[in-house]
């Protein structure tokens, strides 16, 4: 793999317009893991069974400075031995030039249409392997392998076994088989995700590659990292899972996995918040913690940061009465004149639960609050944050005795819901 993504750097810096055509393979926006290694993976494949001409490239469809936020997809990098420095970024390949002079040809992996952002290059579509809904409209030039399995990773593994097996090594195999445990919760029937086919190509794996790691500890391992956020600056932990709003004010919610006491204590973070908020646009931010209790409860506290004295207490005072669900709001002191703190007693009350208070307060406000993500608001400054590979609303298992974090969060979240449906 290092030397086949070395030759593809090598291609990339040949600026010679008149030079050989680039079949680039290209992962959805978000770039989680199962994105980045169908990517690498099937660039890969093709390179090796491919007869035309032109160059197979994978390009991971974020800025190079994002990979940071992709902690899950560093560690195993890392733990196959390839070097992030040998990755292709958005940033680094104009794909517009490249079709302008007629060289670029495009294959799209776990995802099927092309965003708004990136329409123009339709043309260039000359095939798709995905794993969610098919949205795009059949044409015969284009080859559309959509099945709804658990990870595309699957797809690309199949693909492979039933075509070129020979070209399978260890590394390789650790990629597929990772990224699969991570998207169908460590082959869990009761987390909803899995289907056979995942069954049979990660027993296949297995049988073929009998060292790999065993599940749980790989899939344990990869869950921590993909929480670990020691590595990430304050700008990296903002945007790692973070939800924009807008409507009358621009505001956005982040979610972080640190005990909001031990992030309030960053040096500077004030100036840096200051910063985050005029780079995207914003004029609020929500900061929303997350952590765990040594018997897995969770521990919700919450803040508010703006500059605007009215917009912070216009936001928190409805924060603190809004009824459905109630968040039992209990202020706490908080070191930065510009910060509002809570604690959150709701401890069921995910963001999940405070997007639609937020979007209901900015419609009394201003009549049309709408959410502002990167897939339902094309003008957003606000780049794609990784998606969150767990099913939404994973069951605690009793099969996996050190279910994640994330995991359970979304298992109370579920519960809240039941619990209101009830009443």
């Amino acid at each position: 793999m290092e030397e086949f993504l070395s030759s593809c750097r090598r291609a990339v810096d040949n600026r010679d317009p008149a030079g050989p055509p680039l079949h680039v393979v290209l992962g959805n926006e978000a770039c989680d893991l199962d994105s980045m290694v169908s990517a690498l993976v099937y660039a890969y494949f093709l390179s090796k069974t491919a007869s035309s001409e032109a160059f197979r490239v994978p390009l991971l469809n974020i800025r190079e400075c994002e990979l940071a936020l992709r902690s899950d997809s560093v560690f195993l990098l890392r733990q196959v031995g390839v070097p992030p420095d040998l990755l292709l970024f958005r940033d680094q390949l104009d794909l517009r030039a490249l079709q302008q002079a007629g060289r670029l040809h495009l294959t799209l992996v776990d995802h099927n249409v092309l965003p708004s952002s990136d329409r123009d290059l339709e043309g260039a579509v000359v095939e798709v392997i995905d794993h969610h809904l098919l949205e795009r409209e059949p044409s015969t030039s284009c080859p559309v392998t959509v099945e709804t399995v658990g990870s595309c990773a699957t797809l690309v593994t199949e693909r492979i076994m039933q075509n070129a097996p020979e070209i399978l090594d260890q590394q390789l195999a650790q990629l597929l088989y990772a990224t699969i445990l991570v998207d169908c919760v460590n082959m869990a029937p009761t987390a909803g995700k899995v289907t056979p086919k995942d069954s049979q190509y990660a027993a296949a794996l297995e049988a073929r590659f009998p060292t790999l790691p065993p599940r749980g500890a790989l899939f344990q391992a990869l869950q921590s990292a993909k929480f670990d956020v020691s590595g990430l600056n304050t700008e990296q932990m903002l945007l790692k899972d973070m939800k924009s709003v807008s409507g009358r004010m621009n505001l956005a919610i982040s979610v972080l996995y640190v005990p909001l006491e031990e992030f309030l204590q960053r040096a500077e973070l004030e100036v840096e918040l200051s910063h985050f908020c005029h780079q995207f646009g914003l004029e609020l931010l929500l900061l929303m913690t997350i952590c765990f209790t040594e018997r897995k409860e969770p521990i919700r506290e919450l803040a508010v940061f703006s500059h605007s004295a009215t917009c912070r207490d216009q936001v928190s005072q409805y924060l603190e009465q809004s009824r459905n669900p109630v968040l039992n709001l209990c202020p706490i002191s908080s070191p930065h004149p510009h910060i509002t703190a809570y604690q959150q007693g709701n401890t069921l009350a995910s963001r999940k639960k405070l997007l639609p208070i937020v979007k209901d307060f900015l419609r009394e406000d201003d009549g049309d609050g709408r959410l502002g993500d990167a897939e339902e608001e094309e003008e957003s400054q606000v780049p794609p944050t990784p998606m969150n590979s767990l099913v939404e609303g994973c069951p605690l298992d009793s099969g996996l005795p050190n279910i994640s974090a994330q995991a359970l969060e979304e298992k109370f979240s579920k519960m809240a819901d039941r619990g209101v449906a009830d009443l």
